[in-house]
């Protein structure tokens, strides 16, 4: 497969499946593969390299609770048997390195921007980091690259894209982020007006189907027709804030 086809045709099929979000169906599709990749039957989580990544990186607190549902109970004991191994080594070098920090009046008042405490600071790096969280960050910008480049040069993607659903906030702002920073300033005017619209129309489209929801639960309004509120919560929420509240708990094939 040609190098750009490995972000042109997932972010297509994202574009195709007409989601609230394509960046939702994309991060969903990364997330499952690798779930599959570290728990999956391919028992990657015996392999002595595999483990020692996802050691070094560990995981967030929503993958470790998508890990446990998945389903695998040797292969998320195999992972926090080495895990545990490795944090109580670093643990034990944060504790026998430690030393009270000179806390200046100041700092005392106003608080300080960055952990002033070396433990404290180190468990922050930590919870920053998780092997799924950083695999999806990395595939994430090289995807937020194709879609400017296919936005730029293919007229039938920009078409579909400006007759999409548009994006979850979330997803939008990181979009916006990245079209500032390498879209030529003669592009920006026409890339954000059509990007606003198209938010603008759908975010009201959401809230019209909410609000009306609301509405259908007034005994008035009983026999009416639900129109497109059925699944308004699921997807108001994903437009909100990403991700898909209605999904069932991805669990390993058996």
């Amino acid at each position: 497969m040609a190098k750009e086809k490995l972000y042109t045709i997932p972010l297509n099929d994202a574009v195709n499946a007409h989601d609230e979000c394509p960046f939702c169906y994309i991060e969903r599709n990364i997330e499952q593969d690798l779930m599959d990749f570290v728990l999956g039957s391919g028992s990657s989580y015996m392999e002595a390299d595999v483990r020692d990544m996802t050691d070094r990186a560990g995981f967030c607190r929503a993958h470790f609770k998508k890990m446990f549902d998945y389903g695998n109970t040797l292969g998320n004991a195999w992972i926090l048997k080495t895990h545990y191994m490795r944090t109580i080594d670093e643990m034990k070098k944060q504790f026998n390195s430690y030393g009270p920090a000179k806390i200046s009046l100041k700092n005392r008042l106003m608080g300080s921007a960055t952990r002033s405490n070396s433990v404290s600071a180190w468990i922050a790096e930590r919870d920053n980091s998780c092997y799924i969280c950083n695999h999806f960050a990395e595939e994430y910008d090289r995807y937020l690259d194709t879609f400017m480049t296919m936005y730029d040069r293919d007229a039938d993607f920009k078409k579909r894209i400006t007759e999409s659903k548009g994006f979850c906030l979330t997803h939008f702002g990181d979009l916006c982020e990245y079209a500032e920073l390498h879209l030529k300033d003669s592009d920006k005017k026409e890339f954000f007006a059509s990007m606003f619209k198209l938010m603008e129309d759908n975010m009201e489209r959401i809230s019209e189907d909410v609000a009306w929801m609301v509405e259908k639960f007034d005994y008035r309004n009983k026999d009416a027709d639900w129109k497109n509120s059925r699944d308004a919560i699921q997807r108001g929420m994903q437009k909100l804030k990403g991700g898909y509240p209605a999904d069932p708990v991805y669990k390993q094939a058996k």
